[in-house]
């Protein structure tokens, strides 16, 4: 009967006399899983904090967009529709500007001089026939950006066209 011959490979120790060998890390082996944990906080972080900017970012668009919507509701009802440029500070950081263009006119009514149902009505506006106009507006909600460094901002813009009665409309 053969016994096996057991040998020691080079660099590995001879268990001990009731242990089982090598047991537990190497100093080695401790560091590298310590940077490899570190990395891998260090992405987590960063996402996190991307996360939160991003976060932050749309509820200021957000918040815009509700401020340039309640720009354009007033248009008629509290400013009145025609050619002009406005600007103002909303609070909160938000700054406004609200432009209106005159893009078309005509004149309201038919050949045989009605107006259309436009005036009074009667036919006795003096030989004036309203004049009707289409006007470009533009509401424009900018704030700074505190992410960004240096002095970059974000605006949000909000276009429509609005029908109403051409200022100053003579014959």
């Amino acid at each position: 009967m053969l016994i096996p011959e057991t040998r020691s490979q080079p660099g590995c120790t001879e268990p001990r006399a009731g242990g089982s060998g090598d047991s537990g890390f190497t100093l080695l082996e401790v560091l590298v899983a310590f940077v490899i944990a570190a990395l891998a906080l260090g992405v987590l972080f960063e996402g996190a904090v991307e996360g939160i900017r991003s976060t932050r970012i749309a509820d200021r668009t957000q918040e815009a967009m509700s401020r340039a919507q309640s720009h354009l509701a007033t248009i008629g009802h509290g400013v009145a529709l025609g050619p002009s440029t406005q600007e103002g500070e909303d609070g909160s950081g938000f700054h406004w500007s609200l432009r209106i263009v005159l893009l078309q006119s005509a004149t309201i009514g038919s050949s045989d001089g009605s107006n259309g149902g436009f005036g009074n009505g009667g036919g006795d506006s003096g030989g004036k026939q309203p004049r009707a106009a289409l006007y470009a507006v533009q509401v424009t909600e900018s704030w700074p950006d505190e992410a960004a460094a240096g002095d970059h901002t974000r605006s949000v813009t909000l276009r429509t066209e609005r029908l109403g009665q051409l200022q100053g409309a003579g014959p």
